[in-house]
This record gives structure tokens, C-alpha cells and sequence, in this order.
């Protein structure tokens, strides 16, 4: 029920779009733009296609710090709606979701509830992260291994430090006594953690993965 007046909620948001041309993705933008596509096929069997296109550099200079989704078709501006995006299109919706490194969702969603995520063009760092998915399995296995421990690294690291935090309080100092953690770093290691689990949270953000705990960890 939550999930539905949520949607609703962001249906209500989206604005029709200007006609622009869509701009073709450039190597230097890598890190600044994300451009993902569906192609669909009309009620009439022509086959349309739909490109959603975010300026992350625009997220974080905006207001609201989320920023714009624009939804192409078939080259030219159709619509946009601030984040988190839902656009109806042919037989559904396109969810658009960020995070502070990128996007976490890009997704078809049909009406019967089936999802697939869209395609990245291949010069985005999505694109090119999914290129080394296809080309160098094991390699990419890897790397996601390694992002994954970069950021579970610090949190079971912070765990103990938060405990002391809480015994602090006097009605669980009254009750539990006190607790001191065993963990205390230096600055320059806590700076290396917090810059490996900010990579982390860049790379997984170029696969669309996300998980509340980890990767709001990588955010702060």
C-alpha cells in the first residue's frame, strides 16, 4: 500500500518535456551523466525507444539535492520529474532512483510487476562497467567482492565505537556500567576507510546495486 501511494506520488511529479534533442554521451562525462535505454514496441508494433538521461553534477547542485530524471523518445525530450522518478510508458513505468554515487534503480516495471533494468550506453561508466561484467566474469566477480568488503570493513569496525557511544547515556550507564570500545584508529587509517568505502560505493552504484546499511555507510 506504501509502495503504491509512493508511486502515485512520483506520477504526480513528472512534467511534460520541451522536444530537445537528446545529447550523445561523451567520454568526459563518465562520472558526471548517466544514460540508460528501452526499447519497446507499440500497441501498432512499431518499435520505440526510450532513453533516460540524469546530469549527477545537476543532482547535487540542486535545491533539493536529488536533482532531475528527463525521459527521451526516440531522441527527443518527453518528459522529467525530480527523484525518485516514475514515467509511464508503453505497458508500464520506468523507475528512476539515486544514491549519493549514482543511480541505484533504472528499471522497466510492467503491469504485471515484471522488471528488468535498462540498457547503459556503452560509453557511460555504467556501460563500460557492464562491458567488463560480459567480457571478464571473474575479474568483475572480483571487484564486486572487493567493494562489498570495503564497506563491510568499516561497519563492523564502527560497530563497537557506537556501542561505547550508547553506554555513555546514564540510564544504560546505571544499568550496564560502562563499555570502552577496542577499536580506536588513527586519523589516517580512518581516512583511507572512509575514501576505499566512498570507491565502493562509486563502483557498486555503476551496477545498480544498493543495500540501506552498506551503502549509507559509504555516504557518510
Amino acid at each position: 500500500m506504501v509502495k503504491e501511494w509512493r508511486r502515485s506520488r512520483a506520477v504526480q511529479r513528472v512534467r511534460p518535456g520541451n522536444g530537445r534533442s537528446l545529447k550523445r554521451f561523451r567520454w568526459w562525462q563518465s562520472l558526471s551523466r548517466a544514460l540508460f535505454y528501452l526499447p519497446l514496441q507499440n500497441d501498432d508494433g512499431r518499435q520505440v525507444v526510450y532513453a533516460i538521461d540524469v546530469n549527477h553534477v545537476q543532482r547535487f547542485l540542486s535545491d533539493d539535492g536529488k536533482g532531475k530524471a528527463h525521459l527521451y523518445l526516440d531522441g527527443r525530450h518527453h518528459a522529467e520529474s525530480r527523484l525518485p522518478a516514475v514515467f509511464p510508458v508503453q505497458g508500464g513505468t520506468i523507475e528512476v532512483a539515486g544514491t549519493a554515487f549514482g543511480l541505484k534503480r533504472c528499471h522497466h516495471v510492467t503491469a504485471e510487476g515484471a522488471e528488468r533494468q535498462l540498457i547503459p550506453d556503452r560509453s557511460s561508466g555504467e556501460g563500460r562497467r557492464a562491458h567488463l561484467d560480459r567480457a571478464h566474469p571473474v575479474l568483475s566477480r572480483w571487484i564486486a567482492l572487493c567493494s562489498l568488503i570495503l564497506l563491510v570493513i568499516p561497519l563492523l569496525l564502527l560497530i563497537p565505537q557506537l556501542i561505547e557511544v550508547a553506554f555513555k547515556f546514564p540510564p544504560v550507564t546505571q544499568r550496564f556500567g560502562t563499555f570502552t570500545s577496542p577499536v580506536h584508529l588513527p586519523g589516517w587509517l580512518n581516512l583511507t576507510l572512509a575514501l576505499g568505502a566512498a570507491a565502493a560505493g562509486w563502483e557498486r552504484a555503476l551496477r545498480l546495486r544498493y543495500h540501506w546499511l552498506l551503502d549509507s555507510m559509504a555516504k557518510g
